[in-house]
């Protein structure tokens, strides 16, 4: 077993070699005069089952293409088996045609990553579950809510209503609920642009309630921000979010230094911006994935790491 890394998310890579006792791959990523991505991998992989940790966070066009060239780079080279390690799996929003001539860029990388020579891929809290069926190759779909519900119960947060922010959010929020052994809320909202939501109402009961939100990804922190106002009109106390991936900009977290959200928790699964002056506490996932290798190249069941 190999695990190699891209330079999208290094601090991540290097806890998951560590949770795996074995020093990362080595490669060289550098760049052509004009941009263009050059790998070389610097030590001999022929007949390796080989794990490729990259993230597809900011930038992610470069991000994407250093994946695919890392893989088939290591295609090349006679890996016996090639796994793609996507912490976060980017383009995953435009899942479906919802309007007139759009692409459907999740099926696109998906296609792209097999194209390249990937066996198989790892990845944590796809931004829609369909994503999965996108793929022709076996993919292990990893979630959070373990490593986010430990800590969350470590506060010992009295009176907690868990928060869907929008409808999309509804299951995994409910997912929550279950194992706090707390209520269940809903905003329902309308958006009107990439960066900007309008909210409409809200559905449970939150008056008094420490509220936390659940969500998969923010970015300008729009949907959090407007779901966090509501909640507080409707009387809350404490509000919190949880988020699996911060894709976060300086716009998002301007937003939150102005909301009513006490605090975020996120994972590590992208490296986080600059948050100087907004509580953010970063959870770890890294032994998270670096069983779910090690499960994988021993051949053993992957369902008991959902279990929280």
């Amino acid at each position: 077993m190999l695990v190699f890394a891209g330079n999208s998310n290094p601090d991540l890579a290097n806890k998951i070699a560590e949770y795996l006792a074995i020093p990362l791959g080595k490669v060289d990523i550098t760049h052509f005069p004009d941009g263009e991505i050059f790998v070389k991998v610097c030590q001999s992989i022929r007949g390796s089952d080989v794990f490729v940790v990259q993230s597809t966070c900011s930038p992610p066009n470069e991000n994407i293409m250093e994946l695919l060239i890392m893989i088939d780079a290591m295609r090349r080279a006679s890996a016996k088996r090639i796994t793609a390690v996507l912490p976060f799996y980017g383009y995953g929003r435009q899942d479906r045609k919802d309007q007139p001539r759009v692409p459907i860029t999740a099926k696109l990388v998906a296609n792209l990553l097999v194209a390249a020579g990937a066996d198989r891929v790892l990845t944590m809290d796809l931004h829609a579950q369909q994503i999965q069926g996108f793929f022709d190759i076996p993919v292990d779909h990893l979630q959070a809510i373990p490593i986010i519900v430990k800590h969350l119960k470590a506060l010992d947060l009295s009176d907690v209503v868990v928060v869907a922010p929008d409808i999309g959010g509804v299951k995994a929020a409910y997912a929550y609920s279950q194992l706090l052994e707390c209520g269940l809320a809903v905003v329902a909202k309308e958006r009107k642009g990439p960066s900007e939501v309008e909210v409409l109402t809200l559905v449970g009961e939150v008056e008094g309630k420490t509220a936390i939100m659940i969500d998969d990804l923010t970015t300008t922190a729009g949907t959090l921000c407007s779901a966090a106002d509501i909640i507080r009109k409707n009387g809350a106390g404490d509000i919190y979010a949880a988020v699996s991936h911060a894709v976060m900009t300086p716009v998002g977290i301007a937003r939150l230094k102005k909301s009513n959200i006490k605090e975020l928790f996120v994972t590590d699964s992208v490296p986080l911006c600059d948050t100087e002056g907004f509580p953010v506490t970063v959870l770890s996932v890294a032994g998270l994935l670096g069983e779910a290798i090690l499960r994988i190249h021993e051949n053993q069941s992957v369902t008991t790491l959902f279990n929280a």
